[in-house]
């Protein structure tokens, strides 16, 4: 090559690599949209379900199997990967997915993933969200397992006529609302989705509207009934007590975040601004009140200890333990699990380091799911204020003798009317009690057969009189 053609072809390289570099720098966002993406992906709680738990897991890559009655949602890869995540998108594909839970090939997502609440993010919002997936998470190359349905939860396309119905449209602004109830109001039924899991479920597995926040099932959990009803919801709470619970995952006295409660303060709550926090906890002020039938007093409310007394513990001279308690006994069972954090009266620490089991909401409930749960799974959260921590039993302890343990912690520390069976223990740890869509999805399976069946035979037919009448006649 010659001299000249060298110098050439270098300044045509030097020129397309300013003009590069200077449109790079032209198009690149300002970091203050990076910055309000990355809280907004907080506020939206993105990591809680696209980041698998466990140490060494990345950010965002995808991989948490989501509970639901139909089976385990795997959440997927939301790195900018170009080849198995979501760098390829544009903003239009990102909107999308987001807003409207179809991917940029047609595919449905499973509403596991909140668009139905993510409807009403708005333009700006979803600007910021894309910047920052796409500019400050790291790429991840690899994929998460694929969400495996039985038929026929398995065809996606089924989505279609479900968003039909249930779908959202976004939040519309309410004219009479202060900017403080409005910003609340948009945290709260847009950006948290808190309704995906505080609001109960319909037959189709569709939100029941009419009971918005009014406690609904989620993997064997409750998930509170957060409306200000003052007995069966947050009506006796203060907005400053709402706002603690949220930054720290307890109020002495009231109650302790655990199990997707617990993920949500820790991936999320403790995050956010006390003005956004005050926010939601005056807009949850302003909804419909909830109640529930038959709830004389808030769950919180039962304050009287009734433990057994020390001897009930002994077996001769020798305390028993979960080492060798095959026992069905209640008390002893305490004894061996609880007592050395709690106390033989329930009284738990005078730090609050372990809390008291009086003034719980968990044992007070007359829903005995929670305190099923914690007992099986228990506690691990981190809080605006540290890390709390306590050890389940499910491994240790057989569905029976959780039943016996949370029997005796509810009488003798809570509601004295609660009983819990071994069979309602093995229902929650399954995920919770079955609803009718997946109870019906043998019968529903068959009769898609028959309609493909019936189907088929028609344009067979159908196929066959046209290809006689096209015949030549003798």
């Amino acid at each position: 090559m010659s001299s000249s053609r060298i110098v050439l072809a270098l300044a045509v390289g030097v020129a397309a690599f300013v003009c590069a570099t200077g449109a790079a720098r032209a198009q690149a966002p300002d970091p203050a949209l990076v910055e309000r993406g990355e809280y907004l992906a907080k506020a939206g709680d993105c990591a809680g379900c696209h980041t698998a738990p466990g140490a060494g897991s990345s950010a965002f890559a995808g991989g948490y199997a989501i509970p639901s009655p139909m089976g385990g949602i795997i959440a997927s890869n939301i790195t900018p990967s170009k080849t198995h995540g979501i760098g390829g998108y544009s903003l239009k594909d990102f909107t999308r997915a987001v807003r409207d839970g179809v991917l940029p090939d047609g595919t449905h997502l499973y509403p596991a993933m909140p668009y139905t609440a993510y409807a009403g993010v708005t333009d700006q919002d979803i600007a910021a969200l894309y910047a920052f997936f796409m500019l400050k998470v790291a790429p991840v190359d690899s994929s998460p397992p694929k969400t495996e349905l039985p038929f026929p939860f398995n065809v996606r396309a089924s989505m279609i006529g479900w968003n039909l119905l249930y779908a959202g449209r976004g939040t519309a602004p309410d004219p009479g609302g202060s900017p403080q109830t409005q910003r609340g109001r948009y945290l709260v039924e847009t950006l948290g989705h808190c309704g995906t899991c505080h609001t109960p479920r319909n037959a189709l597995m569709g939100e029941k509207t009419s009971r918005f926040l009014g406690g609904g099932e989620v993997g064997g959990w409750h998930a509170r009934n957060i409306t200000p009803d003052p007995v069966a919801g947050i009506g006796a709470w203060t907005e400053d007590e709402i706002v603690a619970y949220q930054k720290h995952g307890f109020v002495p006295g009231k109650s302790v975040a655990a199990g997707p409660m617990a993920e949500a303060v820790e991936h999320s709550l403790r995050y956010l601004t006390d003005d956004d926090l005050r926010a939601i906890a005056a807009y949850l002020k302003t909804v419909p009140a909830v109640s529930e039938p038959g709830a004389a007093r808030p769950a919180y409310a039962w304050k009287e200890a009734r433990p057994a007394a020390v001897t009930s513990f002994e077996t001769g001279s020798q305390r028993a333990d979960l080492a060798n308690a095959a026992t069905l006994d209640g008390a002893i069972l305490y004894n061996g699990a609880c007592a050395s954090c709690h106390g033989v009266d329930g009284a738990g620490t005078s730090d609050r380091f372990f809390p008291s089991l009086t003034s719980s909401t968990t044992v007070g409930s007359a829903d005995p799911s929670n305190l099923v749960m914690t007992i099986t799974e228990g506690v691990d959260r981190r809080g605006f204020s540290g890390h709390a921590f306590m050890q389940g039993f499910g491994r240790e302890l057989t569905n029976a003798q959780i039943a016996s343990v949370a029997t005796y912690v509810a009488k003798r520390f809570g509601n004295p009317d609660v009983s819990i069976g071994e069979a309602k223990v093995a229902e929650l740890r399954a995920g919770g009690p079955t609803p009718m869509i997946v109870k019906a999805g043998p019968a529903m399976a068959v009769a898609i057969a028959l309609l493909v069946l019936v189907a088929v035979v028609i344009v067979v037919r159908l196929v066959r009189r046209m290809t006689m009448r096209k015949l030549p006649h003798a």
